[in-house]
């Protein structure tokens, strides 16, 4: 366990946003009541949850008339349900057509494939506004959303190049994919596979675990991405 000394907030935080599959939502009735719901979470390349949500549901019906939302999400934890770490984020949620929030949600839940496309169904992006994280005793920070973004303002070229990516180390890589999560990450064996990339990081997933790798260092374009993959394939071999 970290001390208090080593413990870092936005680490943290990051990292519960990028292995998380699934958060409790919760909207504002047009009483202004509140409404929680249970939804299924992935993360554009700036860390920006995304959602996909029914027009039939109540949820769609609040934010459509007030785009204001909480998100809470919850990592992993033992017996007890308080012990985990978990954080409330805090936002306005709006449709978005971007494809990278399509492929890269179905690439996390692969089953919303088969309703995805259906006219009532839309992916929503929440624009991060704060967030309260609990992350243990004495570990209970306020952040801003700036400390949850990850910039993506340097990295279009990377970003263009990254489903490829993604293709190519699943297709013929799945060696070192694996590596990565049992090497780096101290992981179970498994046929893991990259589900997206970022100039912070991958995430990988195997079943209904996603786990974060972390880059060294931020990556940018193309040819550093390719060559940080290599070198840190041939850090899990020798790990």
């Amino acid at each position: 366990m970290l001390s208090k000394a080593e413990f870092d907030p936005v680490r943290s935080a990051r990292r519960l946003l990028r292995e998380a599959r699934t958060g409790a939502l919760a909207t504002l009735l047009p009483s202004g009541a509140p409404h929680a719901s249970l939804v299924t979470v992935a993360n554009l390349a700036d860390g920006s949850p995304v959602v996909l949500l029914s027009r039939l549901a109540r949820h769609t019906d609040n934010v459509v008339s007030d785009p204001r939302v909480s998100l809470l999400i919850e990592g992993p934890r033992a017996n007890d349900p308080l012990a985990g770490a978990r954080i409330s984020i805090s936002g306005t949620i709006g449709r978005t057509d971007n494809p990278a929030a399509r492929r890269r949600f179905l690439a996390r839940h692969p089953s919303a494939a088969g309703y995805a496309g259906f006219k009532d169904f839309a992916f929503w992006r929440i624009e991060m506004t704060g967030a309260h994280l609990v992350a243990g005793f004495g570990r209970i920070v306020d952040l801003s959303g700036a400390d949850l973004v990850t910039d993506v303002t340097d990295a279009a070229a990377m970003l263009d190049a990254e489903e490829s990516a993604v293709e190519h180390m699943n297709a013929d890589h799945a060696d070192a994919v694996e590596l990565y999560a049992t090497r780096l990450l101290g992981a179970e064996a498994g046929p893991w596979r990259i589900i997206g990339i970022d100039p912070a990081g991958c995430d990988l997933s195997l079943g209904e675990t996603i786990r974060r790798l972390e880059f060294p260092q931020r990556v940018i374009a193309p040819d550093a991405l390719r060559k940080m993959l290599v070198d840190l394939a041939r850090q899990a071999r020798g790990a």
